[in-house]
């Protein structure tokens, strides 16, 4: 049995003589749907995303699990995995609650703009998080004599992705924004370390991103006419966390 599963953990296929680990690739493949669930404001977007981010961290965290496959592991990549899961399970319960009351096919949440005030907390904990995360990054190591900007562009993806979807949780217009200013670093990261399937995906996010962006910003004003920009939705609307 055991066997078995090391099998599967292990699968990989050859795309253009580059081994791939499927793992990696149904990982993103979950990441994917879960981008759409999020598009659409599903509460399934959340189950989706958490299982992606288990395969995902294996493939990250390869090298201190004992699979080392020639490429160096992204220690940054490996927490925000984690980090993910545990906003996941706060936005997937979240969700979950402003549903409640709303017809069975309708989306779970209305999304709005953050306030001025809640702006300006989320980009303070994101700049901070992004000095702290790359001292603990660097103090870490990445296994090969990395520079000092790996360090810097690792934690701006972690804190970032963790920013973002804690803002896709609060039903943030903005969080699309945060997704696009993470892609804009994620993706030459990505490719230069070789994680190629993952780099493609957020590649492919971009485009998903500014589309969901859009489509998000007219639920906003389809769905709440009279709200300013800054104003936080009624409380009928978005039950307090």
């Amino acid at each position: 049995m055991i066997d078995i599963l090391r099998d599967l953990f292990e699968a990989k296929i050859s795309v253009g003589g580059y081994p791939l680990y499927w793992r990696e690739i149904i990982g993103n493949g979950f990441g994917f749907v879960s981008a759409v669930g999020g598009l659409r404001r599903r509460v399934w977007a959340w189950p989706a995303g958490i299982i992606g981010n288990v395969l995902l961290f294996t493939v990250f965290f390869g090298t201190a699990l004992s699979l080392d496959d020639g490429r160096f592991p992204l220690f940054g990549q490996s927490a925000r995995q984690v980090f993910f899961i545990m906003t996941s399970v706060y936005g997937w319960w979240r969700w979950r609650q402003t549903s409640r009351g709303r017809a069975k096919d309708a989306p779970a949440i209305t999304p709005r703009w953050a306030s001025f005030r809640e702006r300006m907390v989320y980009l303070a904990v994101w700049a901070v998080g992004v000095v702290v995360a790359q001292g603990v990054f660097a103090a870490v190591g990445a296994g090969w004599p990395a520079p000092r900007w790996y360090y810097w562009t690792d934690a701006w993806i972690f804190t970032g992705s963790i920013v973002a979807t804690f803002a896709m949780a609060r039903g943030w217009n903005d969080f699309w924004l945060c997704w696009i200013a993470v892609d804009l670093v994620g993706v030459p990261l990505l490719w230069h370390s070789t994680y190629y399937p993952s780099a493609v995906l957020y590649a492919v996010y971009g485009a998903l991103v500014l589309y969901g962006f859009s489509v998000w910003v007219r639920a906003t004003r389809a769905e709440y006419p009279d709200q300013g920009v800054e104003s936080p939705p009624p409380t009928s609307a978005v039950r307090p966390a």
